[in-house]
């Protein structure tokens, strides 16, 4: 009986160790459903993160002058990832609140602070973890613009949403 078995044993994992089918030089190998490949934590085929005709490819939500106040046009977008976060709850997102370059460097801190803060507290409303979401702010250190014009501020009056992998 104990013949039999190690016989067994042998047999599937040599089985197990057989080598696979190489493909014809010049075409790329075809990946197998069982091991999809992945090119950074956030996986980009099939995804909706990356996505841009999904919600949660929409990343920013940008404020009024000197306000922290969510305004209504960015509740869907806040719901969709709120959403997503809770039904991937292995998932981690980093909230950067930002500012543009006007008022003095400690007002801006805790602005953008307060608006990365009001961006977590919306996304725990909407179905997330206080855990998921860590809130950072960035003051006025990451513009997007650096003109000095009310076109060019609007843009750096933000908060930012980026999930694990991308930060």
């Amino acid at each position: 009986m104990k013949k039999a078995l190690l016989s067994a044993l042998a047999l599937a994992l040599l089985y197990g160790c057989a080598s696979q089918p190489t493909e014809p030089e010049g075409k790329p190998p075809t990946p197998s459903p069982a091991s999809p490949v992945t090119t950074s934590p956030v996986q980009t085929q099939g995804n909706p993160l990356k996505d841009p005709g999904n919600m949660l490819s929409k990343r920013s939500v940008f404020y009024d002058y000197d306000k922290s106040d969510i305004k209504d046009e960015y509740r869907p977008m806040l719901q969709a990832h709120g959403k997503y976060l809770a039904e991937h709850r292995g998932t981690k997102m980093l909230v950067q609140g930002n500012c543009d370059e006007r008022g003095s460097r400690e007002y801006n801190i805790a602005l953008g602070q307060r608006r990365a803060e009001g961006v977590k507290r919306m996304l725990v409303l909407m179905g997330a973890t206080g855990s998921q979401v860590e809130a950072v702010s960035l003051g006025e250190e990451k513009p997007r613009c650096t003109e000095h014009n009310e076109g060019c501020w609007s843009q750096n009056r933000r908060g930012d949403m980026l999930y694990g992998g991308e930060y």
